[in-house]
């Protein structure tokens, strides 16, 4: 694969997963009020519109607006740098391990999209089971968790790369 190709297979997974992360927030947004939600699985799965104001699974939902809109705004540039690099490094031998670090990339840009919209992230997919809730996320989310899981997997079966 060339460096021209490597490039292509990050813009196509990156924009794959903000074009399908922005078009499912939109319909979200211009369908559903704010804290509704539809079942889709009683007891097990709902569509419920909810916007996070902190990061994954709330973190910093509680603090000051701009202590962490700050924090955000400045940690997912690097972030997303960060992972541009490690995607970058990868040798073409290790596509999965590319494969997960472009999943992470585009997750990263959609969640800091929403970001720069809104100052919160809109999420809408709740599992459950009775009362005991996942913490509602969305499709970058899911995105940046698969790509979490390759890289861990690299990681416990010692199949990182050589750099």
């Amino acid at each position: 694969m060339t460096d021209k190709t490597k490039y292509i297979k990050l813009a196509c997974i990156a924009g794959i997963i903000i074009i399908l992360d922005l078009i499912s927030k939109a319909i979200i947004l211009s369908k559903m009020p704010l804290y509704h939600s539809i079942p889709v699985i009683p007891g097990f799965f709902s569509i419920t519109h909810i916007q996070n104001p902190g990061g994954a699974f709330g973190l910093l939902a509680t603090h000051g607006s701009s202590l962490r809109d700050m924090f955000f705004i400045v940690i997912s540039p690097l972030a997303i740098c960060l992972i541009f690099f490690l995607y970058k490094n990868t040798p073409k031998t290790h596509t999965l391990l590319a494969t997960g670090f472009a999943m992470i990339f585009g997750g990263a840009i959609g969640n800091l999209i929403d970001r720069f919209r809104f100052g919160k992230v809109v999420d809408f997919l709740d599992f459950y089971i009775s009362n005991y809730h996942w913490p509602a996320f969305n499709i970058a989310d899911s995105a940046i968790t698969i790509g979490i899981g390759i890289f861990i997997y690299h990681i416990i079966f010692n199949k990182l790369p050589k750099l």
